[in-house]
């Protein structure tokens, strides 16, 4: 009688393998795993070698914070971040008057203080809106003065970080009504509704936002009564404001078509109206979906009203460029850029980051 086989230890039975072990494999294998892999890392490392001690170098090591004029900033050699503590008034606040720039930096502060409030789930009420309401009459009353013992400031002197907050938050806030509206008339039962919407969207995504700045700039007054005439801002905001809403309806039918069609007949079983039907039922469901999509809308609008610069108006990059025109200080423009990009990128990376927090808590409550 033979003795029975000692049976192999099963492969789940060995310890699995350090969790340090596991990251750096992955790692091995993501930068030297091909050929082509192993080539592009060896070339960036040399770059990364190159460049990164001249940075340095530069930005921190052979800098100048505190020199009182630019011949001082040039003899250090490096750069001249005393350029940014000269002009940084002037470059976040624009024409602003001197002695009012208050006004508009508590604009900006309420501004950002509605996003950050609307980047909380907890807080999506109807209370919300009517706090975006109220902000932005605040905001305007602050830029604009003429009451409340504060001097009138027109809006041909603003500038700076708080007017590029608030075309794209203005932008965005009054968009997405039209874009929703676009949406379901895109997919109305309506033909005229229908093709009405379909012709808008297709026609505003079909140029890019300098061509309507243009057209708002240049050919809207041609059309307009003799004697009547719309601001430069003002249209320039609803530029941006047509422009957003076409790729806000995009998103939202997406959205839309995500819906299952027992969610449509589920209501239209219980008597709901259309309108019922899309407030109560499907439109909640569809914009809970589509909010990463729309967050990044938001970041992509945001960047786009730097290309208000070509018809003239102060935002963050023109007013960064008339502080560079000063001839005391020329010969900064890397400095000023650079500061300029710090900011685009703050906002950005953390709207970014909100987003992808957003998606995955999203992703972990459809999983549920």
């Amino acid at each position: 009688m033979h003795a029975p086989h000692a049976s192999p230890p099963l492969e789940s039975s060995r310890p699995p393998p350090p969790a340090s072990a596991s990251y750096w494999r992955t790692l091995w294998r993501h930068l030297f795993g091909t050929p082509m892999n192993a080539v592009l890392t060896i070339l960036v490392g040399w770059l990364l070698v190159m460049a990164v001690p001249a940075i340095v170098e530069w930005a921190f090591l052979s800098a100048s914070f505190t020199a009182p004029d630019a011949a001082a900033c040039r003899a250090a050699g490096g750069a001249c971040w005393a350029f940014i503590a000269e002009k940084h008034r002037l470059i976040l606040f624009g024409l602003y008057p001197y002695d009012e720039q208050w006004r508009p930096l508590i604009a900006a502060a309420i501004l950002i203080a509605l996003v950050v409030a609307t980047c909380r789930p907890q807080w999506w009420q109807p209370k919300l809106a009517w706090a975006w309401i109220a902000g932005m009459v605040v905001s305007a009353v602050l830029m604009w003065g003429g009451v409340l013992g504060l001097s009138f400031v027109e809006n041909s002197r603003w500038g700076g970080l708080p007017l590029t907050l608030m075309l794209a938050t203005f932008g965005v806030g009054l968009a997405f009504p039209l874009g929703v509206l676009l949406a379901l008339g895109r997919r109305s039962r309506l033909p005229a509704i229908k093709a009405m919407s379909v012709a808008y969207i297709e026609l505003i995504r079909g140029v890019p936002l300098i061509s309507l700045l243009f057209m708002s700039s240049v050919m809207l007054p041609l059309f307009l009564p003799t004697g009547m005439n719309i601001d430069k801002l003002l249209r320039a905001q609803l530029a941006i404001v047509l422009f957003a809403a076409a790729y806000i309806a995009e998103v939202v039918r997406g959205g839309l078509q995500a819906i299952p069609k027992g969610q449509f007949e589920g209501a239209a079983s219980i008597g709901l109206s259309y309108w019922q039907e899309m407030r109560l039922v499907v439109l909640p469901q569809a914009l809970r979906i589509v909010i990463p999509p729309l967050v990044s809308l938001f970041i992509s609008v945001f960047k786009d009203t730097s290309l208000v610069v070509v018809i003239g108006i102060f935002d963050l990059t023109q007013s960064t460029k008339a502080a560079l025109a000063d001839a005391a200080w020329r010969g900064f423009a890397v400095e000023a850029y650079v500061f300029v990009s710090l900011i685009y990128f703050v906002f950005c990376y953390a709207i970014s980051r909100y987003s992808r927090g957003l998606e995955a808590r999203l992703a972990s409550e459809r999983a549920r």
